[in-house]
C-alpha cells in the first residue's frame, strides 16, 4: 500500500486562450489551488492570471555567468602570468584586454548551459520521466485548467458552473497520487 493520499483534482478544457485566461484569473481570485495549467503554446499573461511569482532563473543566468567569466580570467591570468609565461613579440604577459573576446564567449557559455540545467533540475525533468497529458489535444489546440480540490468546501458542481461561465467545452473529476 502506497504512504502517498490520493489528491483530487478538477480538469476543466478549453478551446479559446481567452477564455482560459479569464477562467484562471477567476478562479486564483475565488481562492482556489490551481495544480497547473496546460497551453499548447506560450500565453501572454497567464503567468499574471494564476498568479506566479517572477522567476529565479535570471539570477542564476546571471550570477553562473558571471562566475564562469570570473573563473575564465583568473584561468587565463594563471596560465599566461603564472603558471607559463612566455614571451611573445615582448607583449606583457597580463594583457587583461586580450582576454575580453574569450571571456564574453565562456561567461555565455556557462550562463547558457547553467541556465539549461538550473530549469530541468529546478522543474524535475529528468532523463526517462513520461510525459503525461491532461487531455488528448492539450499539445495541438485545446487549453486545460486543472484545480486542485484542497478541503471539503470545494465543492465540484459550484466550480463547474463557474468555469461553464467562461466557455469550458470539458470538465472532469480526477483522483491521482501526483498532478497531473
Amino acid at each position: 500500500m502506497s504512504s502517498k493520499t490520493n489528491r483530487r483534482f478538477l480538469l476543466g478544457v478549453f478551446e479559446r486562450e481567452e477564455d482560459l485566461l479569464v477562467a484562471t484569473d477567476a478562479a486564483r481570485t475565488r481562492g482556489f489551488d490551481i495544480a497547473d495549467v496546460y497551453t499548447p503554446y506560450a500565453v501572454h499573461g497567464l503567468d499574471k492570471a494564476m498568479g506566479l511569482r517572477a522567476s529565479r532563473l535570471p539570477w542564476v543566468c546571471f550570477a553562473l555567468g558571471l562566475a564562469g567569466a570570473t573563473f575564465k580570467v583568473w584561468f587565463e591570468f594563471w596560465t599566461s602570468a603564472v603558471d607559463w609565461p612566455i614571451n611573445v613579440g615582448g607583449k606583457p604577459w597580463n594583457s587583461l584586454p586580450a582576454f575580453v573576446p574569450i571571456t564574453f564567449e565562456v561567461m555565455v557559455l556557462f550562463a547558457g548551459l547553467s541556465t539549461v540545467a538550473a530549469f530541468l533540475l529546478g522543474r524535475g525533468l529528468l532523463p526517462g520521466r513520461r510525459a503525461k497529458l491532461a487531455f488528448p489535444g492539450v499539445t495541438d489546440n485545446k487549453f486545460a485548467l486543472v484545480l486542485e480540490e484542497t478541503d471539503a468546501s470545494f465543492d465540484v458542481d459550484e466550480v463547474s458552473a463557474m468555469l461553464r461561465g467562461f466557455g469550458v467545452t470539458h470538465i472532469e473529476e480526477r483522483v491521482d497520487q501526483e498532478p497531473l
